[in-house]
């Protein structure tokens, strides 16, 4: 939110904002040249706070897909390559991406990394951005989808204490309901307070650990691949 213009208001506080809005639009135009430079693959961007599955989901999704669609996935994180080397250890094709301590990834960053990772006849490539409800909500990454988790632990609260993140998401995935009956969480709850947010958003119930709504969200993922693949065939 823009504070309010004021006289008073320091010199430093107008640059800032100014140089947010320049940023924003360098990264609105390197998102578009990132969907000029992947017609054919369905761009997936995953958010969520830290430590609410996004690893474990996208292992057990390539696994579950893995006959049926050619996956890719970059991986970011402000140090370290650890997601990276989970997701090698079971087969995937993946990138880390290190911010270096930036609590997002930018699209600049992706367009680089696409020199670094073979996308040859990738059907989809996810990106798990940084873990935060907040800074990656601004970031376009050329994607076609943002896919929000919301894990259980978190309370359900969230939508509206964080509602740009669910705005601009058009699924929200409701992770870790294993432990359900351990928390003071309500399923209905936080689909009502993220619908509020944003009436389109579509919500899917999971758990990577029981493989509970793991079919409903692969079957997304698969129509939303064969749409891109429609798509392309009738322009």
């Amino acid at each position: 939110m823009t504070a309010p213009k004021s006289n008073n208001a320091p010199v430093g506080s107008v640059r800032c904002e100014n140089t947010s809005l320049n940023l924003l639009k360098a990264n609105d135009f390197v998102a578009q040249a990132i969907r000029e430079r992947l017609p054919n693959v369905l761009v997936i961007n995953i958010c969520s706070s830290p430590g609410s599955g996004k690893t474990t989901l996208l292992q057990q999704t390539a696994q579950l897909l893995n006959d049926k669609l050619k996956i890719a996935v970059l991986v970011g994180d402000p140090e370290t390559e650890r997601d990276a080397i989970r997701m090698k250890d079971v087969g995937i094709n993946a990138l880390q991406i290190v911010t270096g301590g930036m609590c997002h990834i930018e699209a600049q960053m992706i367009f680089q990394a696409l020199d670094h990772i073979n996308l040859t006849d990738v059907d989809v490539l996810f990106i798990e951005n940084v873990g935060n409800l907040v800074c990656p909500a601004a970031f376009d990454l050329g994607e076609d989808y943002r896919v929000t988790l919301l894990a259980c632990t978190e309370g359900d609260d969230k939508p509206k204490k964080y509602p740009r993140m669910f705005l601009t998401s058009e699924l929200m995935l409701v992770s870790k309901t294993d432990l359900l009956p351990y928390l003071p969480f309500s399923v209905d709850a936080v689909t009502r307070d993220a619908q509020d947010v944003n009436p389109n958003l579509e919500v899917i119930p999971i758990s990577s650990l029981k493989d509970e709504g793991l079919d409903e969200w692969c079957s997304w993922v698969l129509r939303k691949a064969k749409a891109k693949k429609d798509t392309l065939v009738m322009s």
